[in-house]
């Protein structure tokens, strides 16, 4: 019986069923966050946030191609790429517990029974598919995202270094460690999370080499691992290209050559120096020596993809970002610099006080003909500090959820145990252990978690265990039961790992140690690394993948360890037999039955959809403002691969606060003109109007857009003010109060406002500036409104927070998914009443009505929770053109409105804040004579009230308290409900209703 070909066989088997399971549920388009991005900058090989993935994009490029020339298709193959790229890793965990398992249960030179096959088989087949269909895994498996990829090369290295166990005696096995140093320097071109196999892949040399292994000897071993990880990441990753920088730096500024001489220089030296210790290893006969010097080689041969970065950026693509076409830029965007720095080992409490800033390094940029200085580095000093400090943040919120969490007074400083309190109760049991049981014993719902009783948390569907933690299980709510992710797996998969992991230890103490390293810095180590404060924008469990597949290889190995103790008491080829039938029916068929339903995105297209809507909102020639990821990256997916609306100028407001950003929105790319920045290169450049501060300069009336920005980027010394200590001058605000004056003629001509509004139109635009200062972001924007002139439509997207409206809320009218600046005659204020939303209707008609799509998403088996976020603002939509149209008069237009949003949103609620918007929904279907329609989505509101209070008034007060805001709604929601009932007269509808509030007051009388 020929082990390797069943084993190979086998493992194509669950290469196929994981590869076909992720190409059935991929998502046929872009998915939200970052999937847009990178199919766009894949397609035309782009540059991508820091610290970027160049070979991910260069394959994904080649699935591209599989598209030909239906460029709507593109997005699925790159979705196919992943799909392959995870398929592949649970090829390489098949292997990879099969060959663990095979060490502890069969000697080298026996013969392999039956018996013994079928055991280690079973056990590749329930760990490997087990990971394949666990929750965090599949969900990256479906979309074109790094992660499939970067598991990919975990999968490989830690596959390779058994390989290299298996052959280490015979001639040549170093061949082994030479490739897994070639994958590790390619999947850094993927994502950094692949470095932290290494210090597990230490101690396996170690065992292997080491005659008698000791427990200091491992540790030392486990030591050089770190250092050698450190070495990669910092000295290998950022610390060559710092020195290669430099060497440009002396090169350029010192010598008068050409930018880029220098690095040209450094690099020969590099592959000089390497070239010679190789040589050098070889006549002295140093082996160590020469494998370090022939990995490293191959790590830098890897690393080499970032080639295509420096070489891109040169080009100037469409999406470049951060501009990296010199030393200094490329190693700040290595550094994702972009996103500041967080203290790890030591540091500042969330309430220390600054008490001195210390200047550091020189921050250089690349001039004309030299590098320049564009200020300094510094690093800030406290009054207190703390080791481990997890509570660091001082933003507002972050700083409320810490005393909420850790239960600290308003005036209470936090202490070192309290630190170590966030970091085990909520960095570790929220942000970890809470991502790990949603694959191994159940969810609750995909519905975003921030520490209450019924979003996010895990579950088993044991509910005495589950009634425990989250209080009562009975009467659930629809929240909870319908939707898609609550799946219950009742801790099967868990205690199958924890078995297996028991018996590992209990049989072969140095692999269970092996893995269990890989477990800890795939979970922990990430934990303590990535120091998260609360309230993430979206669940992180995505980064602790590694973790969940190395307790994959012990639910394999639960089926070898029930298998051994079966064996006791039956045959042992039967106990293989009903161990993997137990395995697979314990794990994988479980997983897969439970959670199929909230990872089929087959039928979804809300993301694409959504971004031609936002793209549709806007006039010919527009400029349209975004702030977030997923009001941008799929806009330039739709954008740069699809086509659609290349005319529409992208603005993200996160970015336009550099230099580079605003330097490319100076150049036209695609249909879409340059914005009319009119400031100097030179007036913005990093270090110079990083910030201007407001000066009250008590002027009586508004001051013109344009003389506004002639003063803040005056370069006159008459036109600034002494800000510091030393007398120097800065650009300053002067004044809040702004003004544009209207020349009615101009934007009639230009068709920003009809004709039909002509009288509408006002002479003068004034507001307030909301904020008390002025970044790169302010003052572009005030260049840009000062000098467009209403030459081109200017847009807010819908998802813009208002304080980045610098204060226009007045003038912005909703016209679908975007607001339009218009110069239009503002009404007065009435203090009594809440100020309605502006709308131009009949462009919001038109765009809602004839225009948009809707992605499927009444239809699809599955939306995820930032889709279902989405709803609410379509609801909202749709609700707020109706009630405008319903006032005008226009009830045959209102009438439609509101039933094209019963036709394309979804009749399900998915979570609770959407019955605030079916409320008004209903309320209108009364006021335009839908009254059928009305009562039934009058009662199905009702319903999902009365068993969310209902399950909510179950709860203890202690856990009542956590969801009083849905508490207060939905009695307020009640409320309303009642009074529309009666107003149209549904007298039994009304006393149904009734009695339901009636009776949920009982329960909640106590608590609201």
């Amino acid at each position: 019986m020929n082990y390797n070909k069943i084993n190979n066989l086998f493992g194509w088997l669950c290469f196929i069923i994981a590869t076909a399971t992720y190409i059935m549920t991929a998502e046929p388009t872009a998915s939200f966050w970052d999937c847009g991005e990178f199919i766009a900058a894949a397609y035309k090989l782009q540059i991508v946030h820091q610290p970027g993935a160049p070979l991910f994009l260069i394959l994904q490029k080649i699935f591209s191609l599989l598209a030909g020339s239906d460029v709507t298709k593109v997005a699925y193959w790159m979705n196919v790429g992943s799909a392959l790229s995870s398929g592949a890793t649970i090829l390489f965990l098949f292997w990879t517990i099969t060959a663990l398992a095979k060490k502890v249960i069969y000697k080298t030179g026996e013969e392999l029974k039956p018996a013994t096959l079928i055991t280690i088989i079973g056990s590749g087949l329930v760990g490997a598919l087990a990971y394949a269909f666990s929750d965090t895994f599949w969900f990256s498996a479906v979309e074109s995202e790094v992660y499939a990829m970067s598991s990919l090369c975990t999968a490989i290295v830690f596959w390779a270094i058994l390989k290299w166990d298996a052959h280490a005696n015979e001639v040549g096995a170093d061949k082994w460690l030479i490739f897994i140093a070639y994958v590790i320097g390619l999947s850094i071109g993927v994502h950094l999370l692949n470095l932290l196999v290494i210090p597990a892949m230490a101690l396996v040399y170690y065992f292997k080499r080491s005659k008698q292994p000791t427990g200091k000897g491992s540790l030392l071993s486990l030591f050089a691992g770190i250092v050698i990880l450190a070495i990669i990441q910092y000295g290998i990753i950022q610390y060559l290209v710092k020195f290669a920088a430099y060497f440009d730096l002396f090169f350029v500024n010192t010598l008068g050559m050409g930018f880029g001489s220098g690095v040209f220089v450094f690099a020969l030296l590099v592959v000089a120096a390497t070239t010679y210790g190789i040589i050098y290893s070889i006549k002295s006969v140093k082996p160590l020596l020469n494998l370090a010097l022939i990995c490293f080689a191959f790590i830098m041969l890897g690393y080499s993809s970032y080639a295509m970065i420096l070489v891109r950026a040169k080009a100037n693509p469409a999406l470049n970002n951060s501009a990296p076409d010199n030393a200094f830029a490329f190693l700040s965007y290595l550094n994702r610099e972009q996103y500041g720095d967080r203290p790890l080992l030591y540091g500042q409490y969330f309430d220390s006080q600054v008490t001195n800033y210390e200047q550091n390094d020189n921050i250089y940029r690349k001039g004309d003909s030299k590098y320049e200085i564009a200020g300094r580095k510094f690093s800030t000093e406290y009054d207190r500090n703390t080791l481990l400090p997890r509570m660091y943040s001082d933003d507002p919120q972050h700083v409320g959820y810490y005393r909420d969490w850790m239960k600290l007074g308003e005036t209470e400083k936090p202490t070192f145990s309290d630190n170590l309190g966030f970091l085990f109760s909520y960095q570790t049991g929220f942000m970890y252990a809470r991502y790990f049981l949603w694959n191994f014993a159940g969810r609750q719902n995909d519905d975003q978690g921030q520490g209450n009783y019924t979003s996010g948390n895990w579950i088993s569907g044991i509910k005495p265990i589950d009634a425990l933690i989250l209080g009562s299980q009975d009467n659930l709510p629809p929240s909870i039961t319908e939707n898609n992710a609550h799946n219950r797996l009742f801790f099967l998969p868990l205690i199958l790992g924890l078995i297996g992991a028991f018996w590992h230890f209990k049989r072969n103490q140095k692999d269970a140690g092996v893995v269990g390293l890989l477990f800890f810095f795939t979970g922990m180590a990430i934990v303590l690394y990535l120091n998260q404060n609360p309230l993430q924008p979206r669940e992180r469990d995505y980064a602790y993948a590694g973790s969940f597949y190395a307790f994959a290889i012990w639910i394999g190995l639960g089926v070898t360890a029930i298998a051994s103790w079966l064996s006791k008491r039956i045959s042992a080829k039967v106990a293989g037999i009903g161990a993997t039938v137990i395995g697979l029916l314990a794990a994988p068929v479980l997983m897969a039955s439970q959670e199929w339903d909230d990872h089929d995105r087959s039928e979804k297209f809300t993301t694409r959809d959504f971004a031609i809507d936002y793209l549709q909102s806007c006039a010919p020639n527009a400029i349209l403002f975004t702030y977030g990821d997923n009001d941008t990256y799929p806009l330039w997916y739709v954008q740069e691969v699809e086509g659609v609306r290349p005319d529409v100028r992208i603005v993200n407001l996160s970015l336009l606060g550099t230099d580079w950003y605003i330097r490319q929105m100076k150049d036209k790319i695609n249909q879409a003109e340059p914005l009319p920045i009119t400031m100097p290169n030179a007036k913005f450049v990093q270090g110079v109007r990083d910030v201007i501060r407001y000066y009250d300069y008590k002027l009586a009336d508004p001051i013109e857009m344009k003389s506004l920005f002639e003063v803040l980027t005056s370069d006159n010394e008459n036109d600034k003010f002494p800000v510091q200590q030393d007398g120097t001058k800065e650009n300053i605000l002067p004044t809040k109060s702004f003004k544009i004056t209207i020349d009615p003629a101009q934007v009639l001509a230009t068709k920003t406002v009809s004709l039909a509004l002509k009288d509408s139109i006002t002479p003068v635009m004034e507001w307030t500036y909301n904020k008390n200062y002025v970044t790169k972001t302010e003052l572009a924007m005030i260049d840009i409104l000062a000098h467009n002139d209403w030459k081109r439509p200017v847009y807010f997207a819908v998802t813009v927070p208002s304080s980045n409206y610098i204060g226009l809320d007045k003038y912005l009218y909703n016209e679908g998914f975007a607001y339009r600046l218009l110069p239009l005659k503002t009404a007065v204020a009435d203090s009594t009443k809440q100020e309605p939303e502006l709308i131009n209707t009949d462009q919001m008609y038109n765009n809602l009505i004839n225009k948009f799509v809707w992605g499927n998403m009444k239809n699809a088996h599955y939306l995820d929770p930032e889709t279902t976020r989405m709803i609410a603002t379509v609801i909202k939509s749709f609700n707020t053109l109706a009630t405008k149209l319903y006032e005008q008069g226009r009830i045959t237009e209102a009438k439609k409105v509101i039933n094209k949003s019963l036709e394309v949103v979804p009749d399900k609620n998915y979570l609770f804040y959407y019955i605030l918007h079916r409320y008004y929904t209903a309320d209108l279907l009364y006021k335009v004579g839908e009254t059928k329609a009305a009562n039934k989505l009058v009662k199905n509101t009702s319903d999902y009230i009365g068993a969310e209070l209902g399950y909510l008034g179950g709860l203890s007060n202690s856990r009542q308290k956590f969801a009083m805001n849905d508490i207060q709604l939905g009695i307020s929601v009640y409320n309303e409900l009642l009074k529309i009932t009666e107003a149209n007269k549904q007298t039994a509808l009304h006393a149904e209703i009734q009695k339901q509030f009636t009776n949920l007051q009982s329960k909640l009388s106590l608590n609201y």
